[in-house]
């Protein structure tokens, strides 16, 4: 149990690290000074948005 935690906490770190340097580049650019850690919380949300823009599920109704 503690394993897989510990598994999930890294592929999450390893999924979100590009969608959060980018973020870090952005703010870096316009002036604010923020570490990895206080914009990877903005980079999960951003990570998800852009997973979940790019899934094409379409759901059929009742004919």
């Amino acid at each position: 149990m503690i394993r897989s935690v510990l598994l999930l906490i890294v592929v999450l770190l390893v999924a979100t690290f590009p969608a959060t340097w980018m973020l870090m580049l952005l703010f870096g650019n316009l002036g604010v000074s923020i570490g990895y850690w206080g914009i990877l919380p903005l980079g999960i949300l951003v990570s998800a948005l852009l997973s979940g823009s790019g899934s094409h599920i379409y759901v059929s109704g009742n004919r």
